[in-house]
């Protein structure tokens, strides 16, 4: 039995190893995200139709969105980006499926997607200057700098982590607290709000993913187009 609202129930076991509740929508998320997407690979057509119109206009965004804070082709960072911000928008939403908690609202979940951002930020800077490259990089502006910079390297991935729970986790609790003392009809407005604030912190997460692999990246513009970026998604 569990005995924290945090604790994720167990669906079933595969032998000895117990799979969770959170486990079973996150791949369940993954695989209607994968479908969808081979669905619309097969029917690309010069005139396209609404599937593959929607599908263009986000990876059209999304390269907009690299392009201005990279300055940077945006075409080697846009599955890691892209990626990251469906799977959070969707995992976010399932919340309104009833039944249904959003894996996001589990630590773990959110741990991952941190640990996914931190090493593609460490891929990304070692491509772009190389090892010893990158290295240099927590030496500046000075060597003195460098117990700080390894520091910021797992405060950030511990923040991002901690910024998508509790955002996710907040709005749970509201929504099923509602739910509980006031029926079905009250909480409605709430779980639209509750969409609108999935959206924002899929994109926020997304944003600062990008300036995070900017700073590594480096580069004049890039970091320039990195830290105005920064600056919005606070």
């Amino acid at each position: 039995m569990n005995t924290s609202p945090l604790a994720a129930g167990i669906a079933f076991h595969l032998g000895p190893v117990p799979v969770s509740v959170t486990v079973v929508t996150t791949w369940a998320i993954m695989l209607a995200l994968t479908v969808v997407a081979a669905i619309a690979a097969r029917v690309l057509a010069v005139r396209p139709k609404t599937l593959q119109a929607v599908l263009e206009l986000f990876v059209s965004t999304v390269d907009a969105q690299l392009q201005s804070t990279l300055q940077r082709d945006p075409a080697p960072y846009r599955a890691v980006v892209g990626g990251l911000f469906l799977f959070i928008l969707f995992a976010n939403w399932s919340s309104l499926i009833p039944g249904v908690e959003p894996p996001t609202a589990q630590l773990e979940t959110d741990a991952a997607l941190a640990c996914i951002v931190f090493v593609a930020t460490l891929y990304f800077g070692v491509r772009a200057n190389g090892a010893l490259g990158y290295l240099k990089t927590f030496a500046e502006p000075t060597w003195v700098m460098i117990p700080l910079n390894l520091v910021e390297q797992i405060t950030r991935t511990f923040s991002l982590m901690v910024r998508l729970f509790g955002n996710v986790m907040s709005g749970v609790f509201v929504i099923g607290i509602v739910l509980s003392l006031a029926g079905l009809l009250v909480p409605i407005p709430l779980m639209a709000l509750d969409l609108l604030t999935g959206a924002v912190q899929a994109y926020i997460f997304a944003v600062l993913a990008t300036v995070f692999i900017g700073a590594a990246v480096g580069g004049e513009t890039g970091g320039r187009g990195a830290a105005q970026s920064s600056k919005e998604a606070n």
